[in-house]
């Protein structure tokens, strides 16, 4: 029984990874709780849903992306956009979710009324604006801004050719024997540029500066002969722990070792191109791990190069012609489409407004606690996923976490969970993310804050959160539990 008169004890905003996984945690550890999930699109899936360039794939292998609870039964371990869907279609389906999920919602502001130990949140649907309540909100909207990409600042005014940017990509966009120049050298260009080669009459990657790129099979050959003798859950698991270890040693010996690491990774594409292979191309003027390294599966893109579909050059734009862009030393790329891959533009809390007794909430002002939610901001949590491993292993640990602590509310007979933290707390504030990308730089302004021990903290450690998560006890003095006198609470009350 709910302990609110809210309309739903848990609302989930977002039907993407991180909305889906929480909403099977709730299927599965709180059963009773009820729930509802406000997506914005027409469909579910997130960036799965909205990302329709060429190619579109995880950047991560899909035995951590995917979820704890649900084995990845796909070949390849690094999947294409449709096979994610399908994926997360298959969960929502299998465990009565779907009828929970509320489509063409877009979810504008949310205010917390202390008195009612309920969330009021006002979205747009059809055109017309509503709003429900819900004891505890649970934001799955990811970390970028889904209207507005980051704008570069590029005049494209004298180009005559096609302007686009992956986040909005055309259908059925016809580049066969055409001249594309991808601007950007991130996952997404790293994505497209061999997906198109095979149609277009050339495909160059334009870069400013390299990026650390890795290669590796887009199949997982021991996890694939585990599911061939093994139950597959037990083979899902051994996998999703073993791609875990090796992400965390792999992020580590960057840090501790970065000129071993360069030499690795200029080794393996050396023995990729051949005799293309150029250093200054692939030489970037950081560490590894100082931003996030690139996914070039099976070899493709440097398949592409070897093949002259596709070719990388480095250089600052000077200036967009009418068929070409012209470089700052004078060279000139010819162009009949430009594909502006320039990166995402961050936002905090899927840009919904959120008050607390109507006093806007300043995030930039706020410390995460536990990775998930913040300093006397009560019954709200986020995912923000790991920048060095897969996003889902933030999701799920801290769905977890949110359901054990729904539980103890329950147990307790509480219906208020406020991550307390007084004005004299003399916190040692830490970089939030300690990345030199332009997307994370840009954005530092507007990201809450992080102190150097947990709970303060977000961490960039998944087996290091998940053992705290696990073994940290959720009344751990600084979670503050209450009973808030709505009308339901008294009625409770008197019954007692």
């Amino acid at each position: 029984m709910s302990l609110t008169a809210c309309d739903h004890d848990v609302l989930i905003v977002g039907a993407g990874i991180s909305g889906i996984g929480m909403a099977a945690h709730l299927e599965m550890m709180c059963p009773h709780r009820s729930y509802a999930v406000l997506e914005r699109r027409s469909d579910l899936g997130g960036t799965w849903d909205l990302f329709r360039y060429p190619g579109i794939r995880s950047d991560s292998d899909m035995h951590t992306l995917g979820f704890k609870f649900e084995p990845w039964k796909h070949e390849k371990s690094i999947a294409d956009g449709p096979a994610i869907l399908d994926y997360l279609h298959r969960i929502v389906d299998e465990r009565g979710i779907r009828d929970k999920i509320t489509y063409d919602s877009k979810v504008i502001a949310a205010d917390w009324r202390a008195d009612e130990a309920c969330w009021h949140v006002t979205y747009e649907q059809d055109g017309k604006r509503a709003t429900t309540t819900a004891n505890w909100l649970y934001l799955g909207t990811g970390y970028y801004d889904y209207d507005d990409p980051y704008d570069a600042g590029f005049d494209l005014s004298q180009f005559e050719g096609q302007v686009i940017h992956p986040q909005f990509w055309p259908k059925d966009l016809d580049y066969s024997g055409k001249r594309v120049v991808v601007v950007g050298s991130g996952a997404t260009a790293v994505t497209i540029v061999p997906a198109m080669s095979d149609r277009a009459a050339k495909v160059t990657m334009l870069q400013r500066t390299p990026t650390w790129m890795f290669s590796r099979p887009a199949k997982d050959g021991i996890a694939n002969t585990l599911r061939k003798y093994l139950p597959e859950e037990l083979a899902y698991r051994i996998t999703r722990w073993k791609n875990v270890l090796l992400q965390d040693v792999a992020f580590k010996r960057a840090r501790s070792a970065p000129e071993k690491v360069k030499e690795a990774l200029h080794k393996r594409i050396k023995n990729s191109l051949g005799d293309r292979y150029d250093a200054a191309t692939w030489t970037p003027p950081y560490n590894p791990w100082d931003q996030r390294l690139c996914l070039v599966p099976d070899d493709d893109l440097f398949t592409a190069i070897r093949e002259d579909k596709a070719e990388v050059v480095t250089g600052n734009i000077a200036a967009f012609e009418k068929d070409a862009v012209r470089l700052t030393d004078g060279r000139r790329v010819p162009a009949d489409i430009v594909v502006t891959a320039t990166g995402l533009k961050l936002a905090v809390a899927g840009k919904i407004a959120v008050s607390q007794d109507g006093a806007p909430v300043e995030f930039s002002e706020r410390f995460y606690y536990k990775g998930c939610m913040f300093s006397n901001l009560p019954n709200f949590s986020v995912v923000f996923g790991y920048l060095n491993a897969s996003w889902t292993l933030r999701a799920d640990i801290n769905s977890e976490f949110v359901c054990k602590v729904l539980n103890h509310m329950e147990a307790i007979g509480a219906n208020v969970a406020d991550p307390a933290l007084p004005e004299d707390h003399g916190l040692v504030e830490e970089d939030l993310f300690d990345f030199s990308s332009g997307y994370i730089q840009r954005s530092k302004h507007i990201m809450p804050k992080s102190a150097v021990s947990l709970p303060w903290r977000l961490n960039q450690d998944y087996r290091f959160d998940r053992k705290a998560l696990a073994t940290s006890p959720i009344d751990d003095g600084v979670l503050k539990f209450d009973r808030a006198a709505t009308s339901t609470g008294q009625q409770l009350e008197a019954a007692e």
